[in-house]
Protein backbone atom coordinates (compact mmCIF):
# COMPACT_ATOMS: atom_id res chain seq x y z
CA UNK A 1 0.00 0.00 0.00
CA UNK A 2 1.30 3.45 -0.89
CA UNK A 3 1.60 6.37 1.50
CA UNK A 4 -1.11 8.29 -0.37
CA UNK A 5 -3.93 6.57 1.47
CA UNK A 6 -6.73 7.60 3.76
CA UNK A 7 -9.51 6.01 5.77
CA UNK A 8 -12.47 8.24 6.58
CA UNK A 9 -15.59 7.54 8.62
CA UNK A 10 -18.74 9.65 8.51
CA UNK A 11 -21.67 9.25 10.89
CA UNK A 12 -24.85 11.30 10.63
CA UNK A 13 -28.51 10.71 11.40
CA UNK A 14 -28.89 9.87 7.68
CA UNK A 15 -25.85 7.73 6.84
CA UNK A 16 -23.02 5.68 8.32
CA UNK A 17 -20.01 5.44 5.99
CA UNK A 18 -16.55 3.86 6.01
CA UNK A 19 -14.24 4.72 3.10
CA UNK A 20 -10.65 3.64 2.44
CA UNK A 21 -8.77 5.05 -0.56
CA UNK A 22 -5.35 4.32 -2.02
CA UNK A 23 -4.60 6.81 -4.80
CA UNK A 24 -1.72 4.67 -6.11
CA UNK A 25 -3.70 1.46 -6.34
CA UNK A 26 -4.52 -1.05 -9.07
CA UNK A 27 -8.23 -0.38 -9.47
CA UNK A 28 -9.64 -2.88 -7.00
CA UNK A 29 -12.89 -1.97 -5.31
CA UNK A 30 -15.32 -3.28 -2.73
CA UNK A 31 -18.41 -1.09 -2.65
CA UNK A 32 -21.72 -1.58 -0.83
CA UNK A 33 -24.02 1.44 -0.66
CA UNK A 34 -27.36 -0.31 -1.03
CA UNK A 35 -27.86 1.23 -4.50
CA UNK A 36 -26.84 -1.25 -7.17
CA UNK A 37 -26.16 1.24 -9.97
CA UNK A 38 -24.19 3.54 -7.64
CA UNK A 39 -22.07 0.57 -6.51
CA UNK A 40 -21.39 -0.13 -10.19
CA UNK A 41 -20.37 3.51 -10.81
CA UNK A 42 -18.05 3.64 -7.78
CA UNK A 43 -16.47 0.36 -8.88
CA UNK A 44 -15.98 1.73 -12.42
CA UNK A 45 -14.49 4.92 -10.91
CA UNK A 46 -11.92 2.86 -9.01
CA UNK A 47 -11.18 0.58 -11.97
CA UNK A 48 -10.61 3.36 -14.50
CA UNK A 49 -8.78 5.67 -12.08
CA UNK A 50 -6.55 2.86 -10.77
CA UNK A 51 -7.63 3.74 -7.24
CA UNK A 52 -8.07 1.05 -4.61
CA UNK A 53 -11.38 1.79 -2.93
CA UNK A 54 -13.45 0.29 -0.14
CA UNK A 55 -16.80 1.90 0.66
CA UNK A 56 -19.64 0.76 2.86
CA UNK A 57 -22.68 2.93 3.47
CA UNK A 58 -25.76 2.28 5.56
CA UNK A 59 -28.08 5.08 4.47
CA UNK A 60 -31.71 6.13 4.75
CA UNK A 61 -32.73 4.62 1.41
CA UNK A 62 -36.33 4.45 2.62
CA UNK A 63 -36.28 8.24 2.04
CA UNK A 64 -34.43 8.28 -1.31
CA UNK A 65 -30.92 8.01 -2.73
CA UNK A 66 -29.84 11.61 -2.10
CA UNK A 67 -28.19 11.33 1.33
CA UNK A 68 -26.34 8.13 0.43
CA UNK A 69 -24.84 9.46 -2.82
CA UNK A 70 -24.04 12.88 -1.36
CA UNK A 71 -22.45 11.54 1.81
CA UNK A 72 -20.37 8.93 -0.04
CA UNK A 73 -19.07 11.74 -2.26
CA UNK A 74 -18.30 13.91 0.79
CA UNK A 75 -16.45 11.03 2.45
CA UNK A 76 -14.54 10.10 -0.73
CA UNK A 77 -13.64 13.75 -1.32
CA UNK A 78 -12.31 14.03 2.22
CA UNK A 79 -10.28 10.84 1.66
CA UNK A 80 -8.75 12.30 -1.51
CA UNK A 81 -7.90 15.53 0.31
CA UNK A 82 -6.23 13.66 3.18
CA UNK A 83 -4.38 11.20 0.92
CA UNK A 84 -3.02 14.00 -1.28
CA UNK A 85 -1.63 15.88 1.71
CA UNK A 86 0.27 19.01 0.62
CA UNK A 87 -0.09 17.91 -3.04
CA UNK A 88 3.68 18.22 -3.60
CA UNK A 89 4.85 16.78 -6.90
CA UNK A 90 1.45 16.14 -8.50
CA UNK A 91 0.64 16.93 -12.12
CA UNK A 92 -2.30 19.04 -10.85
CA UNK A 93 -4.22 19.72 -14.10
CA UNK A 94 -5.91 17.21 -16.40
CA UNK A 95 -8.81 16.76 -18.77
CA UNK A 96 -10.42 13.76 -20.45
CA UNK A 97 -13.36 12.97 -22.70
CA UNK A 98 -14.77 9.46 -22.52
CA UNK A 99 -17.39 7.93 -24.84
CA UNK A 100 -19.85 5.17 -24.09
CA UNK A 101 -21.80 4.28 -27.22
CA UNK A 102 -23.75 7.44 -28.16
CA UNK A 103 -22.83 9.31 -24.95
CA UNK A 104 -19.76 11.44 -24.33
CA UNK A 105 -18.66 12.88 -21.01
CA UNK A 106 -15.88 15.31 -20.26
CA UNK A 107 -14.02 16.22 -17.09
CA UNK A 108 -11.51 19.01 -16.51
CA UNK A 109 -9.83 19.30 -13.12
CA UNK A 110 -7.42 21.46 -11.21
CA UNK A 111 -6.36 19.79 -7.95
CA UNK A 112 -5.97 23.29 -6.58
CA UNK A 113 -7.28 23.19 -3.04
CA UNK A 114 -9.87 25.75 -4.19
CA UNK A 115 -13.23 24.01 -4.58
CA UNK A 116 -15.38 25.10 -7.52
CA UNK A 117 -17.84 23.09 -9.60
CA UNK A 118 -19.45 23.59 -13.01
CA UNK A 119 -21.72 21.27 -14.99
CA UNK A 120 -23.00 21.36 -18.54
CA UNK A 121 -25.68 19.05 -19.92
CA UNK A 122 -28.89 17.29 -18.97
CA UNK A 123 -29.55 13.61 -18.37
CA UNK A 124 -31.82 11.91 -20.88
CA UNK A 125 -33.83 9.96 -18.28
CA UNK A 126 -34.56 10.83 -14.65
CA UNK A 127 -33.88 7.40 -13.14
CA UNK A 128 -31.46 4.50 -13.62
CA UNK A 129 -32.87 1.76 -11.45
CA UNK A 130 -32.94 3.20 -7.92
CA UNK A 131 -30.38 5.89 -8.81
CA UNK A 132 -31.60 9.40 -9.65
CA UNK A 133 -29.62 10.52 -12.70
CA UNK A 134 -29.00 14.05 -11.43
CA UNK A 135 -27.26 12.59 -8.39
CA UNK A 136 -24.27 11.99 -10.70
CA UNK A 137 -23.96 15.76 -11.04
CA UNK A 138 -24.37 16.19 -7.30
CA UNK A 139 -21.76 13.48 -6.66
CA UNK A 140 -19.26 15.49 -8.71
CA UNK A 141 -20.11 18.68 -6.87
CA UNK A 142 -19.84 17.14 -3.40
CA UNK A 143 -16.58 15.40 -4.30
CA UNK A 144 -15.08 18.65 -5.62
CA UNK A 145 -16.08 20.64 -2.54
CA UNK A 146 -14.48 18.17 -0.13
CA UNK A 147 -11.42 17.14 -2.18
CA UNK A 148 -10.50 20.75 -2.95
CA UNK A 149 -10.96 20.48 -6.71
CA UNK A 150 -11.91 22.95 -9.38
CA UNK A 151 -14.00 20.60 -11.49
CA UNK A 152 -15.86 21.06 -14.76
CA UNK A 153 -18.06 18.19 -15.96
CA UNK A 154 -20.12 17.88 -19.14
CA UNK A 155 -22.34 15.23 -20.73
CA UNK A 156 -24.23 14.61 -23.94
CA UNK A 157 -26.11 11.55 -25.15
CA UNK A 158 -29.45 9.82 -25.42
CA UNK A 159 -29.31 7.23 -22.63
CA UNK A 160 -28.84 8.24 -19.00
CA UNK A 161 -27.09 4.99 -18.08
CA UNK A 162 -24.46 5.67 -20.73
CA UNK A 163 -24.20 9.36 -19.81
CA UNK A 164 -23.64 8.70 -16.11
CA UNK A 165 -21.22 5.83 -16.70
CA UNK A 166 -19.17 7.88 -19.15
CA UNK A 167 -19.14 10.70 -16.59
CA UNK A 168 -17.78 8.52 -13.76
CA UNK A 169 -15.13 7.08 -16.09
CA UNK A 170 -14.09 10.52 -17.37
CA UNK A 171 -13.84 11.78 -13.79
CA UNK A 172 -11.76 8.76 -12.80
CA UNK A 173 -9.32 9.08 -15.71
CA UNK A 174 -8.95 12.82 -15.13
CA UNK A 175 -8.28 12.43 -11.41
CA UNK A 176 -5.79 9.66 -12.12
CA UNK A 177 -3.90 11.95 -14.50
CA UNK A 178 -4.01 15.02 -12.24
CA UNK A 179 -3.03 13.26 -9.00
CA UNK A 180 -0.10 11.40 -10.54
CA UNK A 181 3.33 12.25 -9.21
CA UNK A 182 5.53 14.00 -11.78
CA UNK A 183 9.12 12.87 -11.22
CA UNK A 184 10.38 16.07 -12.91
CA UNK A 185 8.63 18.28 -10.37
CA UNK A 186 10.23 19.34 -7.11
CA UNK A 187 7.66 20.63 -4.66
CA UNK A 188 4.25 22.19 -5.10
CA UNK A 189 2.98 22.87 -8.64
CA UNK A 190 2.21 26.54 -7.98
CA UNK A 191 4.10 29.84 -8.23
CA UNK A 192 2.68 30.63 -4.79
CA UNK A 193 4.58 27.67 -3.33
CA UNK A 194 1.43 26.17 -1.83
CA UNK A 195 -1.96 24.80 -2.83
Amino acid sequence: MSQRTSTVSRETAETSIECTLDIDGTGTATVDTGIGFFDHMCTAFAKHGLFDLEVTCDGDLHVDDHHTVEDVAITLGTAFDEALGDRDGIVRYADRRVPLDEAVAGAVVDVSGRPRFYFDGTFSQEQIGEFTSDMARHFGESLAMHAGLTLHLAIEGENAHHEVEALFKALARTLDDATRLDERRDGTPSTKGTL
